[in-house]
């Protein structure tokens, strides 16, 4: 009810001009846009060292890792994915074997086994049937001073857990050898992380997150780069954004409140400077793709139908504050769904329900419906784009994610672009239906060996293709270190001109 209250309190003091008309009247398409990322929805790989001041940062949220015990020379393992007893009788790792870290504070953790229930201490052993944790599913993490991968579990009652037997751990070792022979050791590998903007505002904490953020909104993205953007050639920026902008100033821990305003300071430039904004909702309660830039806790994928009200309640937000804006060109309504997991009917419900929030404040910004990403029908969404007004499809193209690309030739992934992306998009266009945005595409391809002349020659391609989406295209990203996914660095060093 308090957040009911504020959503009708911000529709009342908000802004909005005598005619929804004069909002957008002079919107040109198609757009050409710009990405950017890792401003208010944080994607680690894009900006490594934004991690370097958080302790123990190799053990954050929804990092995935394996334990071997050193005297048995088997692997923990959550018996049936979890549900039951944890055994350690396995000599080869899988998905059983691999547990996603819940980062409590730099040393205490959860231990998310693969069905999602959490490891911890029973009265016959341990066990993973938990799906809540409390103090007996929280561990202590004590790694070797000189050996970082050889760690013991301290449990809550201060014990070590130990290896009884390859079907028995216990929670009751008060010894302290690092002996391979020791049956509380284990030799820990990690398999996989996350860097998001939950990863970096659990692993800093709530003393420090704060400020480290807001530093970071306020250097990352500035007034003068949307000068540069504009003065080269570009009408207008994509924005991600995550679902805990609605509850600024105080979003729930570990998020940090701050956001709104970095999004309010953005229309301003974008008005000064002439250009247009797309608020994309990049990342949704409980994770649309599991992805960092989803702001999942541990990479699993749990978005729908529970979560379509609170996710609708985001878009009122956002159009409620930014409907009556000149700038606004659209608000996407979600970033890259993955099938099979959100599925077409919930996303359908949560579509039409968004397109009526947005449309309860403004009847001229665009809506835009991100297609799912997966092995689905490019056309799935049309039927339900037809019953709207001022929508469009929003599909991703990158010559990456798959070893196909990688081996390919230089002109073989340009002709790739010529032929088979004209072909997806001229699919698309021609249907007689919405209009179509290719809201991502980038420089960077699967070749490591490309020259510069290869890479302006894959870049206009790109643009000469995707010049034919009837609503535009947006380059990711604006800034990145990977040096050929930055257009800044791309147009800084000529490898694009677009004026």
């Amino acid at each position: 009810m308090v957040y009911l209250a504020f959503l009708l309190f911000f529709s009342l003091i908000s802004c909005f001009p005598s005619s929804s008309h004069a909002q957008n009247a002079e919107l040109k398409l198609p757009l050409r846009a710009v990405n950017l990322g890792n401003w208010l929805v944080t994607e680690g790989w894009m900006k490594p060292s934004r991690f370097d001041g958080i302790i123990n940062k190799n053990l954050l949220d929804g990092t995935q890792v394996q334990f071997l015990s050193t005297k048995l020379n088997k692997y923990l393992c959550a018996e049936n994915g979890g549900g039951t007893v944890v055994v350690v009788n396995r000599a080869s790792p899988s998905d059983w074997e691999t547990f996603r870290l819940w980062r409590v504070n730099e040393s205490y953790f959860n231990l998310r086994a693969f069905h999602k229930q959490f490891v911890g201490v029973g009265s016959g052993g341990v066990e993973a049937v938990s799906n809540t944790p409390t103090d007996l599913e929280t561990f202590q993490i004590v790694s070797k001073d000189d050996d970082l991968s050889r760690v013991r579990f301290q449990a809550s009652n201060g014990l070590f857990l130990q290896v009884q037997s390859e079907t028995l751990v216990t929670a009751d070792y008060a010894g302290s050898s690092w002996d391979d022979g020791d049956p509380s050791v284990f030799k820990m590998t990690i398999v996989n992380t996350i860097r998001g903007e939950f990863q970096i505002t659990n692993g800093y904490g709530p003393d420090k997150a704060p400020q480290v953020m807001q530093d970071h909104w306020n250097s990352y993205i500035t007034e003068e780069d949307f000068k540069f953007i504009s003065a080269n050639g570009l009408s207008a920026v994509r924005i991600p954004v995550g679902w805990w902008i609605a509850q600024d100033p105080t979003p729930p821990r570990p998020f940090v409140g701050g956001s709104s305003k970095a999004l309010d300071n953005a229309f301003t430039w974008a008005e000064k400077y002439g250009m247009k904004v797309i608020v994309d909702l990049h990342a949704v309660k409980a994770s649309q793709n599991g992805n960092d830039h989803s702001g999942s806790r541990d990479g699993f994928e749990e978005w729908g139908d529970s979560n379509i009200d609170e996710t609708v309640a985001v878009i009122e937000f956002l159009a409620a504050r930014y409907g009556g804006r000149p700038g606004l060109a659209a608000i996407a309504l979600m970033n890259e769904p993955l099938a099979p997991g959100v599925t077409l009917d919930a996303l359908i419900k949560y579509y039409k329900a968004g397109y009526d929030a947005v449309r309860n404040y403004t009847t001229n910004a665009y809506v835009i419906l991100s297609a799912r990403l997966g092995n689905t029908d490019p056309r799935e969404l049309y039927s339900l784009a037809g019953s709207m007004n001022r929508v469009a499809i929003d599909v991703h193209y990158y010559n990456l994610f798959s070893d196909s690309f990688k081996s390919m030739t230089v002109q073989q992934n340009i002709d790739f672009i010529n032929i088979r992306r004209a072909s997806d998009l001229g699919y698309l266009v021609s249907a007689n239906g919405p209009l179509v945005l290719v809201g991502e595409w980038t420089g960077e391809f699967g070749r490591g060996d490309a020259s510069m002349e290869d890479y302006q020659r894959f870049v206009k391609a790109q643009v000469d293709v995707y010049g034919a989406a009837t609503f535009g295209w947006s380059y990711w990203s604006y800034k990145c270190e990977e040096n050929h996914w930055s257009l800044k660095w791309m147009i800084d060093n000529n490898f694009i001109n677009l004026q």
